[in-house]
């Protein structure tokens, strides 16, 4: 299935929403402030907390943890340098481990069962010619949300790394 991830470019607070492919809404992705550490929270359309995004400051690599009912479900880590190799590593609460791999810089990469090898998502701008959007096509019913939920997190990672600040997450 589809999802499109929608930031709102003129918003007073940084927000995006995710909506099916037939641009119904299903959650929204606001940005806490005045946090320690960087915080953005998913919540439903009824205003339900899905799952929260905490950026870890002050640690080697850059490292994104992904919690549901405050337990830790992902843990996502960029290396600061590399040449070969994974940039993004995502451990899962239950021991597996997933990457991320594709083209960055053109924002188009897949989300990958690492043991397995099975693509799980594709993340791609491709079709969208104004920056306030990117599909996220999720090719496993496993878990739709940590699937749209890591999407998320790669592309506020690189935004953080152009160091850009257009970005709403």
């Amino acid at each position: 299935m589809r999802y499109l991830v929608r930031d709102r470019m003129l918003a007073f607070h940084e927000e995006a929403w995710v909506e099916t492919e037939h641009r119904e809404k299903i959650f929204k992705v606001n940005r806490k402030f005045f946090r320690l550490r960087g915080t953005f929270v998913f919540v439903d359309t009824q205003g339900n907390q899905v799952a929260s995004i905490v950026k870890k400051f002050f640690t080697l690599h850059h490292t994104i943890l992904i919690e549901r009912n405050d337990v830790v479900e992902a843990r996502i880590s960029k290396r600061a340098f590399t040449f070969f190799g994974d940039r993004f590593k995502v451990t899962l609460r239950d021991g597996r481990r997933l990457r991320i791999a594709g083209n960055f810089w053109d924002k188009e990469f897949d989300i990958q069962d690492r043991d397995q090898g099975i693509t799980l998502a594709h993340i791609s701008r491709r079709w969208f010619t104004v920056r306030d959007a990117y599909a996220v096509d999720v090719l496993s019913q496993e878990d739709p949300t940590l699937l749209i939920i890591l999407a998320v997190c790669v592309d506020h990672t690189l935004q953080d790394m152009k160091g850009e600040k257009v970005t709403n997450l």
